[in-house]
């Protein structure tokens, strides 16, 4: 057993060690030594487990493919047509109605009201009330709230995960042929949310799924290619300046509450109830909204 966890142990010091290797020098440019001498481990220890440099790509590929999905989920598609399933983590009962936009994982047993999906049993389509047992990645009711919460949490993890950042750095290598295809499953869980957000009416008249995808698709992978050199481009603020840009032009007009705050405090994670209305609602009440018919300032 204790032979078992020490090559656990160095098999994760050599991903992680090669993973921080790839992501400052590129794949060509790192030598093994280099990264033997990162993990602490012998040459002999690397090739045990991993029989060459690209072997090690392709397991950081498969590894940060795994962390993405544990981010995303299977995607909202899914969550459709999945069953209302839930575990606890302390393995106790769990009720009340889900938030918007709600996304976690945990293990035991418990009950709750929402749309769920992963391992276990339950009831209902769309937003029901499901019991079971087992592992489950609970997905919010609102799609496109979902869309800006998860696209933070990928941000968070980039900026703190190197075999995930690393992942999507060897997708855009020009000498090493990726087996993976991390901008791809991306793309596909933003197209999977987008399909959704339209089915249940969440998008603005006019807007087609199929567009949104490339805008939202190309400017987050820019972000992630940009923030390799600048981490400002992966921050919370940033994003949200993005969204404060997109979310007027993809949901309905005065859609969801309204808020009085300054609309460059909103569109960060789990703000899409309050962004709704930014840009699209007018207090008649206010003196100085230049909209008001009531204002005696207005032309």
């Amino acid at each position: 057993m204790a032979k078992q966890e020490r090559a656990v142990r160095t098999r994760e010091a050599l991903l992680r060690s090669a993973a921080e290797i790839f992501d400052t020098d590129g794949f060509v440019s790192a030598s093994l030594s280099a990264i033997c001498g990162r993990a602490g481990v012998s040459s002999g220890a690397l090739h045990f487990h991993f029989a060459s440099k690209g072997a090690l790509a392709e397991a950081i590929e498969e590894a940060a493919g795994q962390r993405l999905l544990q981010i995303t989920g299977p995607g909202p598609d899914a969550a459709a047509g999945g069953g209302g399933t839930e575990s606890t983590a302390a393995g106790g009962a769990r009720n009340g109605s889900g938030a918007l936009g709600e996304t976690g994982t945990a293990t035991g047993t418990g009950t709750r009201t929402g749309i769920g999906i992963g391992t276990g049993t339950g009831t209902g389509i769309g937003i029901g009330t499901g019991t079971g047992t087992g592992t489950g990645v609970w997905v919010g009711a609102d799609p496109v709230q979902d869309l800006v919460d998860t696209s933070h949490r990928l941000f968070e993890r980039l900026n703190d995960d190197v075999v995930l950042r690393a992942g999507f750095t060897l997708g855009c290598e020009p000498s090493w042929r990726s087996r993976a295809d991390l901008y791809g499953q991306w793309r596909e869980w933003i197209e999977s949310a987008l399909r959704r957000a339209s089915s249940l009416g969440a998008l603005a008249p006019g807007v087609r799924p199929e567009d949104v995808v490339t805008v939202v698709a190309a400017s987050t992978v820019g972000f992630e290619a940009l923030g390799r050199r600048d981490p400002v481009w992966l921050s919370r603020q940033r994003l949200g300046q993005f969204w404060q840009f997109m979310l007027p032009r993809l949901l309905p007009p005065g859609a969801g509450p309204q808020d009085p705050r300054d609309p460059r405090d909103l569109a960060g994670a789990g703000d899409l109830r309050d962004a709704r209305g930014a840009g699209s609602h007018r207090d008649p009440q206010d003196p100085q909204d230049p909209q008001d018919p009531q204002d005696p300032q207005d032309p």
